[in-house]
């Protein structure tokens, strides 16, 4: 008897181990969940973990077909499924024995949004800082095609593999609380291509690029310290590497379109650094995320009164103007019109998020008949004591809605700029200046704060520029 007591108990120990993936269920990122949109029309990745060797089913409702991985011994699998055109709403099944079904899903395009502060800033605003429109925008704000997700921030000196947070449905309660930037961004691009969207919002206002960039693209900049890694105690958000190690590298390989960024007011003070940082920042994920060089648009940052500490903000701005010139399918919007002396987060968040569609529309999506971007000097040419200047994105003409161009200085030989009288001409401008006889200098509107007053007739506006490369002082 105690023999077939025995026998039977360990027949049903071999049994359930050997069976013991029909009562598990394999768990995902938290990027994969309900109401998640997918992009389009590629082969995008899904992974998670698994019982140790187990064989991980995916099935998609829009095609009726199965996918397998097998998990490692660490129990991670990854697995690549084909998205069609988009639509929706879809069902994700993943199994390796308990199914775990993700609902709501769609397909479309999807974009990923970080930065500082003023990407971060919810349409309701902060506090005692409004959003211009924002009431109308959250109470309108109902959207089944409009998917959001907020990463809840995190740092790490290690690169982690999950974050928190969750795609959230486009409603007046959960709009309120989303990027005012991304969201308005999102908005034109679904009522411009008629597709569902879907915007990843991992930002933290305050923080300096390098946070966001990984350890081995940081590596590349040797005025950059790599943190610490056996420190102990509370991580500032400030330090290298942590906020990509947090709230970017969970992500990476989730299937995007591209992404956008609104940060740069906390690395004002060294632009000859930000120049360099920034699309280091833009290859650096572009490695990472092994798509190509998918394109990347971000928000040169508005003019401010930063006080007497620090330097001329307008320097910085001139870095991300050069940035936008520094790789393929890179793109800056202007802001010259919208800043605030006194407030460093512009309440016009629909002008920059607005502005970014454009770029998207047009560069990304091959949308055509309207303007992407502000005017960008072409030509200077000196004739005695006058000044001509062309620009691009011009074709149209420019313009300064009807008010006097103030934000042009000029200088001669002595590096003393003085305010010159500038009106249009022949489809340029034409600057002169009774106290310079003869110039060699131009600069527009850069000053730490001022608003800006040359535009095409698009209405999109110049950024701050220079034409010499004098040493600041």
């Amino acid at each position: 008897m105690k023999k077939v007591y025995s026998f039977f108990t360990a027949f049903i120990i071999i049994f359930l181990i050997s069976s013991g993936n029909l009562f598990s269920q394999p768990k995902l990122p938290s990027i994969f969940g309900d109401n998640m949109v997918l992009q389009q029309q590629t082969d995008v990745s899904i992974w998670g973990t698994a019982t140790n060797n187990s064989t991980v089913k995916v099935t998609t409702s829009w095609n009726k077909k199965s996918y397998t991985a097998k998990a490692g011994n660490d129990g991670k699998w990854k697995l690549k499924v084909s998205t069609p055109s988009a639509g929706g709403p879809y069902e994700v099944s993943i199994s390796e024995g308990k199914t775990v079904t993700l609902k709501n899903v769609l397909i479309g395009e999807v974009w990923v949004c970080s930065g500082q502060s003023n990407m971060e800033m919810p349409v309701k605003g902060y506090m005692n800082q409004p959003i211009i429109g924002s009431n109308e925008a959250i109470a309108t704000s109902n959207n089944p095609k409009i998917r959001l997700f907020t990463v809840t921030k995190a740092t790490n000196l290690l690169p982690q593999d999950d974050f928190t947070g969750s795609w959230k449905l486009c409603e007046p309660e959960n709009v309120s609380q989303f990027s005012a930037t991304a969201y308005f961004f999102g908005l034109m691009l679904n009522r411009a291509l008629d597709v569902p969207i879907g915007l990843v919002n991992t930002s933290w206002g305050g923080t300096r690029i390098e946070p966001w960039i990984s350890e081995d693209g940081i590596k590349k900049f040797d005025f950059v310290t790599l943190p610490d890694k056996n420190q102990t105690g509370t991580l500032s958000p400030q330090t290298p590497t942590v906020l990509f190690n947090g709230m970017i590298n969970p992500m990476v390989g989730y299937g995007i379109r591209g992404a956008i960024w609104y940060q740069g007011e906390s690395n004002r003070n060294e632009p000859d650094k930000y120049v360099k940082l920034l699309p280091g920042m833009v290859e650096n994920w572009r490695s990472l995320w092994g798509v190509g060089e998918f394109p990347f648009y971000y928000v040169q940052i508005a003019p401010y009164n930063y006080g007497l500490t620090g330097l001329n903000s307008a320097y910085l701005r001139e870095a991300q103007l050069k940035a936008a010139s520094a790789s393929k399918n890179i793109g800056m919007a202007g802001t010259m019109d919208i800043g605030e002396e006194f407030c460093i987060h512009p309440a016009d968040k629909k002008a920059g998020g607005d502005r970014l569609a454009y770029q998207a529309l047009a560069k990304t999506y091959g949308k055509k008949g309207f303007a992407a971007e502000g005017p960008v000097l072409k030509e200077m040419k000196i004739e005695g004591q006058m000044v001509k200047l062309t620009f691009d994105n011009a074709v149209n003409g420019l313009t300064a809605f009807g008010k006097e161009l103030s934000c042009f200085e000029v200088a001669g030989a002595n590096k003393m700029f003085y305010p010159a009288k500038a009106f249009f001409s022949g489809g340029g401008v034409v600057l002169i200046s009774q106290y310079v006889g003869t110039p060699v200098a131009v600069r527009y509107a850069f000053k730490d704060f001022i608003i800006g007053d040359l535009f095409n007739t698009e209405g999109l506006p110049a950024s701050s520029f220079r034409t010499d490369d004098w040493p600041v002082e």
